[in-house]
């Protein structure tokens, strides 16, 4: 069987890699639209390579308890991957992205409107999935989880957008809501579905969280450190958008009086205004102190992972957890 639109970060991982095409084949063949067209778009933005990171921690985790079963995991794995693609799509018709992961936007091709429906469809995809093995999976529940935390997360930076008051911790509570969250659960399923104890459970639940942390803040200063061939979008894009994260939340915080005058400009600002914004951010060591709170979030996660019960899956997740940390896209 080939590998379905599994991203090549895996190839490092053979095993991963094979369980996780197993998750987007499982999501495609639950996919049925009466228009052909849109059930095709669907099914290329399920195959286009997205990196699947939720999953993977799922899957990794579902080696905790002493459950051997895989088919259950998976299905919580494809699960949480209609949930994550489905605030994806909604998120790309907030932002008015006009691509992802090299491909056109739903909503740039269709409207918001079949877009937004797209999202909900990919939404209650996941409640179907999860309904058949509902039997078989009496533990895996969400505890912890709540839909809300992810639209408040959302809604904090939709409302956000150009507001010079911003401050690190009202940062953190944005990316916990619409980042951590979902990484935790991810985390915290995984273990459920292989019959881990409660405590142990948590103890995943918070190296899911302390995970999703540290890649929202890294995702956020790749925008600054990326160029628009290895991000897929112009760079600074963040700013010219108004959504303020946590190099320029630094650097506010050091000098206002340098950057509000730019800031006023909301979307009219030049590429000199944007490198005025950067030398300060540069200046203030906006981006250096985004590192180190990425890496002491990393830190936190690995202690948590050394508190779960012994086995080949921790030392996979140690390496995945660290390249997180260091990755350049």
């Amino acid at each position: 069987m080939t590998m379905m639109g599994v991203h090549r970060m895996w190839d490092a991982y053979p095993g991963l890699k094979e369980e996780l095409s197993d998750v987007l084949q499982l999501i495609d063949s639950y996919i049925r639209v009466r228009d052909a067209e849109i059930e095709n778009r669907i099914k290329e933005m399920i195959r286009s390579g997205g990196k699947m990171l939720r999953p993977a921690y799922l899957l990794l985790c579902a080696h905790i308890g002493p459950d051997p079963d895989r088919d259950r995991p998976k299905a919580v794995a494809a699960a949480l991957e209609c949930l994550h693609m489905a605030t994806l799509v909604h998120d790309d018709v907030i932002d008015k992205a006009d691509a992802r992961h090299g491909q056109t936007t739903l909503h740039k091709d269709y409207g918001n409107r079949l877009a937004i429906y797209t999202g909900d469809y990919l939404l209650t995809l996941a409640f179907s999935i999860l309904s058949k093995y509902a039997d078989s999976a009496p533990r895996v529940n969400f505890y912890g989880f709540e839909a809300d935390k992810i639209l408040a997360g959302e809604l904090e930076q939709l409302h956000g957008q150009y507001q010079e008051k911003v401050s690190v911790k009202r940062y953190l509570s944005q990316i916990s809501g619409k980042t951590a969250q979902l990484f935790a659960i991810s985390c915290y399923s995984g273990a459920l579905a292989s019959r881990a104890d409660q405590k142990v459970a948590m103890h995943a639940w918070r190296m899911g969280h302390y995970t999703g942390m540290a890649f929202q803040i890294v995702d956020d200063l790749l925008d600054y450190q990326g160029t628009r061939k290895t991000l897929g979008k112009p760079v600074m894009s963040d700013i010219r958008q108004g959504v303020y994260t946590l190099p320029l939340i630094y650097a506010i915080k050091a000098d206002p009086s340098a950057l509000r005058p730019l800031l006023k400009k909301r979307g009219n600002l030049s590429d000199g205004d944007l490198a005025a914004i950067f030398d300060c951010i540069q200046k203030h060591d906006g981006i250096s102190q985004s590192v180190n709170l990425a890496r002491m979030y990393t830190q936190k996660a690995l202690k948590e992972l050394s508190l779960l019960p012994d086995g080949v899956y921790k030392t996979t997740l140690e390496r995945l957890t660290k390249s997180l940390l260091d990755r350049k896209m």
